[in-house]
């Protein structure tokens, strides 16, 4: 079984990776890669208050590592 953990910076990430050891997988996002969106409300008011996420700018390539890596894992956590 494997486990893929994200977290935000590479010094954390390195650090966990000590301490979950060889059954974990532990990489950066490189800081935040999604945000509601600056140009509307970003949120649906009529469906439960549901957010509409937008990929950020410049982290196109960031999000397709971490979804590659993803697919070959058994669980995520954030």
């Amino acid at each position: 079984m494997s486990n893929l953990v994200i977290v935000e910076s590479p010094a954390k990430a390195k650090t966990i990776q000590k301490y979950l050891g060889k059954d974990y997988d532990v990489i950066a996002s490189m800081g935040h890669i999604r945000d509601l969106p600056k140009s509307k409300m970003g949120v649906d008011v009529e469906h439960g208050f549901q957010p509409q996420y937008t990929d950020m700018k410049g982290k196109e390539d960031v999000i397709k590592k971490l979804k590659e890596h993803a697919k070959k894992c058994d669980r995520v956590y954030l």
